[in-house]
């Protein structure tokens, strides 16, 4: 009926405030200076938990008080630098080694082709070699047909002299020792042509065909040659990247491993509780995958680490919450000791205390042992 005029003083000097037919607010530092409706929610963070402000930052922002509660967020930072250093240098080493793969693959190879390229002055050695050789025997088949001819010549002068000795008896003692010599020497030709008859059936030309058309076609298979090095040497090179790969796959996941063991070794609020890839996490899930109740749970968890001796939480927009997860969320507060202070816009009856001689209306119990996260009707 009347403008209200409150004015209280609080033990920390602060003065508060509401008159005047609206019902200003006006808070009053220690020294003088006014606050306003800020200066008291400072004051008022000093006495509950003020879960809205947790509830409005980011994801990373939410990790990152997390990680700064616990003291791991300089350590994780670290390795999240060098997770994504080597996940980037393994992505990178990967796309090559694909390439290489894919390179090598595609190149023409040669099975039948030598596995160095040939050298035409070799080939041309080679054969001129063969061609000596051949001269060789070729000179041997030549001396065998002089020693056949003076083999003739011989055997014509032995039958001249007997023809003499028949007409010429007279002349037979001296012609006799001719004849001898004669005969000796045609003996040592007989001998060395069958010594060398028998030489010349063991000689065996070589053919130098398939060294004149390797000179012929040297181009072409040096070619096949140097396709296929460079087909070993993409493959070579493939599998040169994919072992980096592997190494680095194994680089990462020592560091992956080296960020759940720093979690698992720190103080969180919360069992269940993680920061991966720099979100937080609960259960495995990230924050928009959490049920309410388990949004709710996470964010008083770490919003009480921060002041652990605090028994308040401050709370707003109850009214998102269905009934049942109002009543597991004030199921678990009760078990954590806390109590919770928070707004709901609702005309449900979960919103409705009637209190009468100190009693709930209705219950065996006192209101002040009402469930923590009942509020009044707003």
């Amino acid at each position: 009926m009347i403008p209200p005029n409150l004015h209280i003083v609080m033990s920390n000097g602060l003065v508060v405030e509401r008159k005047g037919k609206n019902s200003d607010l006006k808070v009053i530092d220690p020294n003088g200076q006014k606050g306003g409706q800020q200066l008291l929610n400072e004051f008022v963070e000093q006495l509950a938990l003020d879960l809205p402000k947790f509830m409005q930052s980011t994801s990373k922002e939410k990790a990152n008080t997390l990680l700064q509660i616990i003291g791991v967020g300089e350590q994780l930072y670290e390795l999240e630098q060098k997770e994504r250093e080597v996940y980037n240098q393994r992505h990178a080493i990967g796309q090559i080694a694909d390439q290489k793969k894919k390179f090598a693959k595609e190149m023409p190879y040669y099975p039948d082709a030598p596995k160095e390229p040939i050298s035409a002055s070799d080939l041309i050695k080679q054969q001129q070699d063969i061609l000596a050789r051949n001269g060789e025997n070729q000179r041997k088949r030549d001396n065998v047909e002089l020693l056949k001819i003076k083999r003739d010549q011989f055997q014509q002068k032995i039958n001249d002299i007997t023809n003499k000795i028949t007409s010429l008896r007279e002349q037979i003692a001296e012609l006799e020792d001719t004849r001898k010599e004669a005969q000796t020497g045609l003996n040592g030709l007989i001998e060395s042509i069958e010594i060398g008859t028998k030489t010349l059936a063991e000689l065996q030309d070589e053919s130098t065909a398939e060294l004149e058309t390797n000179i012929q076609n040297i181009e072409e298979i040096n070619v096949k040659v140097r396709a296929n090095l460079d087909k070993d040497k993409a493959e070579t090179d493939a599998q040169d990247y994919a072992d980096q790969y592997n190494a680095l796959t194994v680089k990462l996941d020592a560091v992956r491993q080296a960020k759940i063991d720093l979690l698992k070794g720190a103080d969180l609020p919360l069992p269940g509780l993680s920061v991966v890839d720099g979100e937080l996490t609960y259960q495995g899930h990230k924050w928009d995958n959490m049920s309410g109740s388990d949004q709710l749970k996470v964010a008083v968890a770490i919003v009480r680490k921060l002041n652990p001796k605090c028994g308040f939480v401050l709370m707003d927009k109850l009214e998102q919450m269905d009934l049942d997860t109002l009543t597991e969320f004030g199921t678990w507060l009760e078990q954590e000791g806390l109590q919770a202070i928070a707004t709901r816009v609702s005309t449900g009856p979960e919103c409705e205390i009637i209190i009468e001689d100190g009693y709930v209306v209705g219950a065996d119990k006192p209101a002040e042992e009402a469930p923590s996260w009942k509020a009044g009707e707003f």
